[in-house]
């Protein structure tokens, strides 16, 4: 700016509002009247929208302009320089109010609204944001919706039939002839299948196909345990399957062992809830009327049994009264909501397992001794996978994240070419009034970016300034913060 442009009235006796610090203070002297103005916030200082702080930064066309080292002030005539009238009543409406506010950011993606005023068509992108900002609005209310029922996923009931069976080969009497035969075994199999809306498919037809949409058949046991006859095989008389050391689902087992001889097998069956379930006891179970059930729906029948009968104590609602067949689960007259939870847990049992029996036969045309039984089992909700595929799409927006930055970028075009604009509009109505803003508000900011904020150069200029009781204090200390070493800058002690 120095070897760039110089103002219209120049007086160089006038006092410069700029202080003694500031390197434009030899090049630019303000009038009388514009330094008055200056000290009620002209309305012309550096109130041009988000302008850099450094003109040679911002500033179109006059980045490439070299910097004049600070002169010496001339000698300073007697009479002032008169400002020019039209200055005075030099009104405009591009720049802003002369009352000195923190800005205030705009959102990366919104249009201002001096931008929109000179850009009609610019509604109809407003428009679109404002669709935008609904559209967002219910895709976030949704999403929280479907991760609540995910927490607490829904489930329907099926019917599991499991079929259980065995097979065998070899199992003829072995002749002299036929020793090298291999020896005789058995296969037992346990296989299980979600029946469709308790429709028996067709026996004639074997085993139906896994459905899969429903869960696989380890995946609705904790533990599977096949007892055999001990005195057959002494070795390792029980198999023991546990979900908990393999975690990947089947859709059945088998176990095959050399043998030629009839026995029955013990098979029992560990329920795997999801969420847990627990058998109630007897007091419990004449209460609610349910043998099996998770502990958050115990405690809600509690509450309706209580909501149903109104046993709830109107003077003190954190309490309710027990009537019989509640007295014999808590053993009490009254009881408090806050501690049921801790009373009820005696009263709930781990679910008795799934036990029978299965005869290995050796005998008899393909699978021998063809068993069935049902068992009521959870399955998740059929849309549970639809919802979690939503979810991990709403994650992925790297096509709507692309067209952001692109929109981003244009913003930032448009915020960039306002304020050239009006910097340029600035300058074209007034030019001197408006480097003079300009001088003046720089000036402030590299005294604010100096620490010299607060200084008062005509004080410092007097002796008057140098003769107060602080100022030895703050001598003797700046002495003892200098180094060792000696000078630290031009004048250094």
């Amino acid at each position: 700016m120095a070897g760039g442009m110089m103002p219209g009235p120049v007086n160089p006796q006038s006092q410069s509002p700029m202080g003694s610090a500031s390197p434009f203070q030899a090049l630019f002297q303000t009038p009388p009247q514009m330094h008055a103005q200056q000290q009620h916030h002209s309305p012309f200082q550096l109130h041009i929208p988000n302008q850099s702080p450094n003109p040679s930064l911002s500033t179109p066309g006059m980045s490439g302009i070299p910097k004049r080292p600070p002169q010496k002030p001339p000698v300073r005539p007697q009479a002032p320089a008169p400002t020019p009238a039209h200055i005075q009543s030099f009104k405009t409406g591009e720049l802003t109010p002369a009352a000195r506010r923190k800005k205030r950011k705009l959102p990366e993606k919104q249009l201002p609204d001096r931008v929109a005023a000179l850009l009609p068509e610019s509604a109809l992108y407003t428009q679109l944001l404002e669709f935008e900002a609904r559209v967002d609005a219910a895709l976030t209310r949704k999403k929280f919706d479907i991760q609540e029922s995910l927490k607490s996923p829904p489930s329907l009931q099926r019917t599991l039939r499991i079929y259980v069976f065995n097979t065998f080969a070899n199992q003829t009497p072995r002749t002299a002839e036929s020793k090298n035969l291999e020896p005789p075994t058995w296969s037992l199999k346990i296989v299980g299948r979600i029946l469709e809306d308790g429709v028996d498919p067709d026996p004639a037809s074997g085993l139906p196909k896994p459905n899969p949409m429903y869960p696989k058949f380890s995946s609705f046991f904790k533990r599977i345990t096949i007892a055999l006859d001990p005195t057959l095989y002494p070795d390792n008389p029980t198999i023991i399957w546990e979900h908990a050391r393999s975690p990947a689902p089947h859709e059945g087992f088998e176990v095959k062992r050399k043998g030629d001889k009839e026995f029955t097998v013990s098979i029992r069956f560990d329920m795997n809830y999801n969420p847990e379930k627990f058998r109630l006891s007897p007091p419990l179970m004449e209460v609610l009327g349910i043998e099996v059930d998770t502990r958050a729906r115990v405690i809600a029948g509690i509450w309706q049994y209580v909501k149903a009968r109104k046993l709830q104590n109107p003077s003190d609602p954190s309490f309710f009264v027990c009537d019989p067949p509640l007295k014999k689960v808590f053993g009490e007259d009254k009881m408090k909501f806050s501690l049921v939870l801790q009373k009820i847990s005696q009263h709930l049992f781990p679910p008795q397992p799934i036990q029978f029996d299965h005869k290995i036969r050796l005998s008899g045309n393909g699978p021998v001794g063809n068993a069935c039984y049902d068992v009521l089992v959870d399955v998740p909700f059929p849309l549970q996978k639809e919802m979690s595929a939503f979810l991990t799409n709403t994650e992925k927006h790297k096509e709507i994240e692309a067209c952001d930055e692109v929109i981003c970028a244009s913003i930032k075009k448009i915020h960039e070419h306002r304020r050239r604009r009006a910097f340029f509009l600035g300058f074209s109505q007034s030019p001197v009034e408006f480097i003079n803003a300009l001088i003046a508000s720089q000036s402030r900011d590299l005294k604010l970016v100096a620490g010299d904020s607060g200084r008062n150069a005509e004080k410092e200029r007097r002796s008057d300034f140098y003769n107060q009781p602080w100022v030895e204090d703050a001598v003797i200390r700046y002495l003892n913060r200098k180094p060792a070493g000696g000078n630290d800058g031009p004048g250094g002690l």
